[in-house]
């Protein structure tokens, strides 16, 4: 995944809208024969009822939560949204990215939860 991310990040570099690079990650995927669904959708319940849904960014090999990003850093929110994606779809690993980062290195963090 890291590797996929990393090329798309060397063809386009930082600048452009996280759909641009979502779709260029998901052609990269296609590339290297990775498993991933794109805007996966993840009810949401409180206390039985649901109340809504949400869309995963990349659900990668049905076990990997991606959540794109393009902003000027990555903050402490990011992670707390993407725990909350995580537990939602009960789910254990993520990986945010962050491609407006001048090196894609500054621009990963993995998040890990229990579920």
């Amino acid at each position: 995944m890291i590797g996929a991310a990393i090329e798309v990040h060397r063809a386009l570099g930082p600048g452009f809208i996280e759909s641009v690079y979502e779709e260029a990650l998901a052609a990269e995927l296609r590339l290297v024969g990775v498993g991933f669904t794109r805007q996966a959708v993840v009810e949401l319940a409180y206390k039985g009822a649901k109340i809504g849904e949400h869309r995963l960014d990349l659900l990668v090999e049905g076990c990997l939560v991606v959540e794109l990003k393009a902003v000027d850093r990555l903050l402490d929110i990011h992670a707390a949204q993407l725990r909350s994606y995580l537990r939602a779809a009960g789910l254990q690993l993520g990986l945010l990215i962050n491609f407006n980062a001048t090196e894609l290195r500054h621009g990963l963090k993995r998040v890990v939860t229990s579920t």
